[in-house]
């Protein structure tokens, strides 16, 4: 494990972290209320005397997303007293985005802060611990599945079965599509070069007639601008215009009013930490990054779609032209989306008890979003 000592900051950077600080302590306070005072500030050992810092990669390659979790990665030394630093990297910075996972294994870093839904062809469930085609649609909902329905306890099951300790969900918004033609309904998709994040999403697009190529955030600009890839999914409006995308492509493709990605309605990232560094810390320090992982969701995702809404003006002053799918789109899409749901959760035992929880949620009372006749036929393999 890395250490190192506490290096003087300058002052803008102590009032950017107070500022954080400020925002922490008060989602901490509802999160007490709530929870029964378990989000009390950390106090620091009196016999810890060296800071352990955690070298950290993010999917971000760049944008409001990278600044965020830099911004965030800086507030830590002083939230824990110099006990614990997180040494902020982003994309591309130390390994590839899609090399994380082994960095993280091998001990090349101490943890990752990647989009989840990369690791499918390692982890098929890590489909379901991510947005995927026409499953649960909102931010809250993935926080039920989570803290309240038993998913991050079979998630951390799961990681621990390659080392690593699975902290929490992250949340940042839904993913969108730039394309360099009109995508009117969903048969637009056909014969086009797209990018997508792979798994299941790239699946239910090869069925609808797209040509799909997986590919990190940080490659997708200079393959729209040669002209490889004719479309290209990826997050949204903020993190998309910083990137260039209005510069390569004149158009966003979404879902209906409301509905603002039918295929990653909420995209979610997460920290993972290698198994050795996580049980190094003391009890007392592992539940305070749980909790902090808690707050910087919220914050993470409230910032970035304050800047969505800023960025949708500059996409309209660059003439970017937003369309529609149909609410019959939608529902074709769902057609080609709930084979894959069940081919994916049956890949192994794992993919289908977590997919088992999300189906009975979308099934229940609460949401609604899958009926008996959608899933005639199919078989669970539990």
């Amino acid at each position: 494990m890395t250490k190192s000592k506490q290096h003087p900051e300058t002052d803008s950077v102590v009032e950017e972290r107070r500022a954080f600080l400020k925002h922490g302590a008060l989602a901490a306070g509802v999160a007490a209320a709530s929870a029964g005072g378990l989000a009390a500030p950390y106090v620091r050992d009196a016999h810890a005397a060296e800071t352990t810092t955690w070298r950290i990669q993010t999917s971000w390659p760049g944008g409001i997303g990278l600044d965020i979790f830099k911004n965030w990665c800086a507030t830590i030394v002083e939230k824990t007293g110099g006990e614990l630093a997180f040494q902020a990297f982003g994309a591309k910075d130390v390994v590839g985005d899609f090399q994380l996972f082994d960095a993280v294994k091998n001990g090349v870093i101490e943890a990752m802060n990647p989009f989840t839904l990369y690791w499918a062809g390692r982890i098929p469930a890590s489909v379901f611990l991510s947005s995927y085609p026409l499953g649960l649609r909102n931010p809250h909902e993935w926080d039920v599945f989570f803290l309240s329905l038993g998913g991050r306890e079979i998630a951390r099951e799961i990681f621990a079965q390659h080392d690593m300790f699975y902290v929490g969900h992250i949340h940042h918004g839904p993913n969108i599509i730039h394309s360099k033609v009109p995508i009117l309904s969903i048969d637009d998709f056909r014969d086009r070069k797209m990018r997508l994040p792979g798994g299941m999403v790239a699946e239910v697009f090869q069925d609808v007639g797209a040509k799909t190529t997986l590919l990190p955030g940080s490659e997708i600009f200079p393959a729209l601008d040669k002209g490889t890839i004719d479309v290209a999914d990826y997050v949204g409006p903020a993190v998309n215009y910083a990137l260039g995308f209005h510069k390569a492509t004149n158009y966003i493709s979404m879902g209906p009013p409301g509905f603002m990605s039918i295929y990653q309605p909420v995209d979610l990232m997460d920290l993972t930490v290698g198994i050795e560094h996580w049980n190094a810390l003391s009890d007392q320090m592992r539940q305070f990054v749980e909790m902090e992982v808690c707050v910087y969701s919220d914050h993470h995702h409230a910032l970035i779609q304050k800047a969505d809404q800023e960025a949708w003006a500059k996409f309209e002053e660059a003439g970017t032209v937003v369309t529609r799918l149909s609410q019959d789109d939608v529902e074709e899409f769902t057609n080609f989306a709930v084979p894959r749901w069940f081919q994916w959760a049956n890949k192994d035992k794992d993919a289908a008890r977590v997919f088992k929880i999300q189906l009975d949620y979308m099934m229940s009372g609460s949401l609604g979003y899958v009926t008996p006749d959608m899933i005639d036929g199919q078989v669970l393999d539990l």
